[in-house]
């Protein structure tokens, strides 16, 4: 394994070593999990797929980048700021969560991670209206590579945040346990009370993806 890349800023850096992927995998077949996932069952059958697609992606639980209020600092039109900026999104253009993404080594997706990087450029370029978050750019590469994708479903992408907003009769593969969650505390492990008291009291103090001031740089 390799170091990832450092920053002071630890959200650009894990922005920085997402869009390193292609270039840093030495396998023709990669899985990409973000470091607050838990994979809860084996998920081989994710490489078969990849033989039938460029990327495999979730959706993000808003799908839809013009209702994305989430990738904005400031209230105003999402999709009329997200293009004024030089991102080239449109009304039909898909938010994807990329806590979970799978793809292999061809020149599509060299030219879409090379787009995904241009594209978060622009993102940490105007920072005075958008967050520093990823989605957007991602979206905007998939708009203009036009990768072969596979959209999975939220059992490889479970956010527990959001658990009341699924609708899946399947058991959960992948589960996401958004900070300041503890894995732990997804997986049903280590549950003395010592620990039900550190993860209640982590909700009031600890910063989250809101108040993250990392977030804010």
């Amino acid at each position: 394994m390799k170091p990832a890349t450092s920053y002071k800023n630890p959200v650009l850096a894990s922005r920085q070593a997402k869009l390193a992927l292609y270039r840093e995998s030495l396998f023709d077949k990669t899985i990409y999990m973000d470091c607050d996932i838990c994979l809860l069952s084996p998920i081989d059958e994710v490489f078969d797929y990849l033989d039938e697609a460029d990327l495999l992606v979730t959706e993000d639980v808003q799908p839809a980048i013009a209702k994305a209020g989430n990738l904005l600092r400031v209230k105003q039109d999402i999709l009329l700021t997200l293009q004024s900026v030089g991102l080239p999104l449109n009304k039909n253009s898909i938010q994807y969560n990329g806590g979970f993404i799978a793809f292999r080594k061809n020149s599509t997706n060299y030219e879409f991670f090379q787009s995904f990087k241009k594209y978060f450029e622009i993102v940490v370029a105007n920072q005075n209206v958008l967050l520093l978050k990823d989605q957007g750019a991602f979206a905007a590469a998939v708009e203009s590579v036009r990768p072969k994708i596979k959209t999975l479903s939220p059992i490889y992408n479970y956010l527990d945040k959001w658990k009341d907003v699924y609708a899946i009769d399947k058991p959960i593969k992948v589960m996401h346990c958004t900070y300041p969650y503890r894995p732990q505390y997804a997986k049903n492990v280590t549950r003395s009370l010592l620990t039900r008291m550190v993860d209640r009291t982590a909700k009031i103090f600890l910063p989250n993806q809101l108040n993250n001031p990392w977030r804010l740089k």
